[in-house]
């Protein structure tokens, strides 16, 4: 039969009875992979990405699985191939192309790991990497697959491309490999999904500084903090808006104390520097979900069209697929999404890479970065900004020195040069260092019962729990408070609306927490304790200590040592930069209202500072496998107990129900997520039975990691304390 005359579909027969042809597809795929790529100065490359990811349905084996004969046939390594054969003698400038292809349904693999495949699929049959059979197997049926891409496509021709990552570094060239694979995979979805351009969602700059100005106003209004405080927080605001005309896109810091305003500050210089440099859209992101829901409240008053995109955002369909995509103008997201898709490998973790470019991405809280991922992080940093025109803000109180931290190369621009005046003029706090010897909880816990207005801030929540059930007899009922994951965020979130309402009362308040309460929560209290810790975690706690500056001498932070025979520390890095802190006192005195005092600290925890060993294996190897599976914020997920919280009984019901009779599904964990609580203690398994299963469209359930508590174990869960478990062995864990 001659090939040329033989239809070739990329699709199985829609509803309607259309069939589209592979030549439709690839049509529609290349035109929206052209569009993409040009976002990001790759137009050419990712135009032939379109146009060659499914030459390998150019096959009768393909089309037998349309027809629902044949299984087990992959498609992806057809176009690889061609590409492969078809590149001439020169091969690097197409390597991304190739991989981006071949990777374009089950992930990134190495080049090199594939290469042989694709050799072997030009001779004859072969088992994939994916574990199915090539769909072309062989020179004659690579001949008739031309022959029928060359009837669709009499013009076609392979464009000459330059390598954009030749000599920069495995870490480099991945990444744009992944922005390629981004052009791609949105292109193919979209297209297979009817979309056959982008909306437009732009940003205007312009309405919304006026919204911003208007919102400012009225908050500036009913504001009943320091005078002094205020005027400081418009010399931030007005510094951030002027900084973000006046400089070029790059790479920026923003160093200024806590309570000065940086939210708005910052959105101020995005705002301003998205209307100088027409930046295409703003993406906030925050380390912690708190963070993040805390935020969008603020910033709904001002932008109309955020697009929420965390674990627990509940969005439409429609907005579902806009954060797929990141296809909006302002995106707020956490820092497990943004950062690891920079270093994924599967196409819908990559797919919305291509809109990061020309955006402004402002980053709170940047000493959250896990220290050994931070190198390979501030790496991709750089790519960003100096290959596809992103401006970046690296915001704290605690602003890491990145530029101490060795084989990096690292240039930023402060935006508050100043700063130092500002956290002399802000020093709300005095610290009293009680770190010679170790504290019992005990005599933490009577020193706090004196206070009425006090919170203390440990590393464990095995110190949490002793420190809690040692102070709360020694109060008045209903005024001692324990903040910690072992609460589902429902419960955390109400409680800290308690705790808010007895601050502002002037009622008797007592807390103890762990470091959740650290960032993005805005409570005040006159006295603080912090267990030692990282300088920076003793900042933030120092942050909840006269926040507002309306007391009439300087708050009391004291930092001690627990009293404990065990680990007192969470994990070796957090114990590193706590010994760090230790080992300053110890030649004169540690000034948490300095930033040179702050610079200090990270060069000399800098110069411990190790790769993840994993993760450098991963890079070294171009194993994008190996780099997504070590490249991970939140390396302990534990298992995630749905729980019977009092304020959430109907939620629960709900959930307890669809969970038995239809498994967990991602919309249930998504609808779960306010009474969840993460579990690291293996002992606690024994009362909450098997795992729910997780289903995933037709294919066979598996174990979700989620649990409900069994019939008989609800009272587990405590009203003062969330999960509780009678037999447990001490969690270490950091909450």
């Amino acid at each position: 039969m001659d090939e040329r005359a033989f239809t070739y579909y990329a699709k199985s027969r829609e509803a309607g009875g259309h069939q589209q042809t592979n030549r439709e597809h690839l049509q529609k795929v290349s035109s929206l992979a052209k569009q993409y790529g040009m976002e990001i100065g790759r137009a050419d490359e990712a135009r032939l990405c379109g146009l060659l990811h499914d030459f390998g349905k150019y096959s009768r084996n393909f089309q037998d699985v349309l027809r629902g004969t044949r299984t087990g046939v992959d498609h992806a390594i057809g176009g690889a191939a061609f590409l492969y054969m078809s590149s001439g003698r020169e091969k690097l400038p197409y390597l991304a192309a190739i991989e981006a292809i071949c990777g374009h349904h089950d992930g990134l693999v190495n080049y090199e790991d594939i290469k042989s495949n694709i050799k072997q699929s030009l001779h004859g049959p072969v088992t994939c990497l994916s574990g199915k059979e090539a769909s072309l197997a062989g020179a004659e049926e690579y001949m008739q697959a031309m022959a029928a891409f060359s009837r669709d496509f009499p013009d076609f021709s392979i464009p000459q491309l330059s390598h954009p990552s030749v000599g920069e570094g495995n870490a480099v060239s991945m990444l744009h490999t992944r922005f390629l694979l981004s052009c791609l995979v949105d292109a193919d979805y979209s297209a297979s999904a009817g979309i056959l351009e982008r909306e437009p969602h732009p940003l205007n700059p312009e309405e919304l500084l006026v919204r911003l100005e208007a919102y400012r106003q009225e908050i500036k209004n009913g504001s009943q903090s320091d005078p002094e405080l205020n005027r400081l927080r418009d010399q931030v605001y007005d510094r951030c808006g002027s900084a973000g005309e006046e400089h070029s896109p790059g790479i920026f810091t923003l160093t200024a104390p806590t309570g000065v305003g940086k939210t708005l500050a910052l959105l101020h210089f995005a705002l301003r520097h998205c209307m100088r440099y027409h930046k295409r859209r703003i993406l906030l992101v925050l380390p912690f979900l708190t963070l993040t829901e805390q935020s969008e409240r603020v910033y709904r008053n001002i932008l109309p069209e955020i697009l929420p995109d965390h674990s627990q955002s509940s969005l439409t369909d429609e907005q579902r697929e806009l954060a797929a995509r990141w296809d909006a103008p302002f995106i707020i997201t956490t820092s497990v999404k943004f950062f690891e898709s920079l270093f994924a490998r599967l196409p819908t973790d990559c797919r919305k890479l291509h809109s990061m470019a020309d955006s402004v991405i402002l980053f709170d809280e940047a000493q959250s970065l896990p220290a050994e991922l931070t190198r390979a992080t501030l790496q991709a940093i750089n790519v960003l900004c100096g290959s596809y025109g992103c401006t970046m803000v690296f915001s704290t109180a605690t602003q890491p020195n990145f530029g101490a931290i060795p084989q990096l190369d690292w240039h930023c621009t402060e935006i508050l040069p100043e700063h130092r005046l500002f956290y002399q003029a802000l020093r709300r706090t005095e610290v009293n260092w009680q770190v010679e010897e170790p504290v019992p909880l005990e005599k933490i816990a009577h020193d706090m019962a004196r206070q009425e207005s006090v919170c203390a801030v440990v590393n464990l929540r095995r110190h949490a729990g002793a420190l809690y059930r040692a102070l709360e007899p020694l109060c008045e009922e209903g005024s001692v408070f324990y903040l910690t994951t072992d609460l589902c965020p429902a419960h955390r979130g109400h409680m800290i609306d308690t705790i808010r309402g007895r601050l502002k009362a002037h009622l008797p308040c007592r807390v103890v927490s762990t470091q959740c309460i650290e960032a993005g929560v805005d409570l005040d209290f006159a006295a603080v304790y912090r267990a030692l810790a990282p300088l920076e975690a003793i900042i933030q706690a120092a942050g909840r200590c006269n926040r507002n500056g309306t007391l009439p001498h300087p708050g009391s932070v004291t930092v001690f040592v627990p009293e404990d025979s065990g680990k007192i520390y969470p994990g070796d890095w957090y114990g590193t930069g706590a010994l760090t802190v230790k080992n300053m006192l110890a030649n004169g005195a540690a000034d948490i209202h300095d930033p040179e005092c702050i610079s200090e600290y990270y060069m000399r925890l800098y110069g411990h500072l190790k790769e993840k060993e994993a993760l450098s294996k991963g890079l070294k190897e171009r194993d994008y496998e190996q780099v997504e599976d070590a490249y991970k914020l939140i390396p302990q997920q534990g298992v995630r107990v749905i729980v019977p919280y009092r304020g959430e009984e109907k939620l629960y019901r709900e959930i307890a129900g669809q969970a038995h009779t239809e498994g967990i599904t991602a919309a249930l964990m998504r609808k779960a997520a306010p009474i969840t609580v993460s579990v690291f203690d293996e002992q606690a398994l024994k009362i909450h039975g098997e795992a729910l299963p997780f289903r995933r469209g037709r294919s066979e359930p598996s174990a979700s990691g989620y649990y409900l508590l069994l019939t008989g174990h609800e009272d587990c869960y405590t009203e003062n304390m969330g999960l509780q478990f009678r037999e447990s062995s001490p969690d270490d864990f950091m909450a």
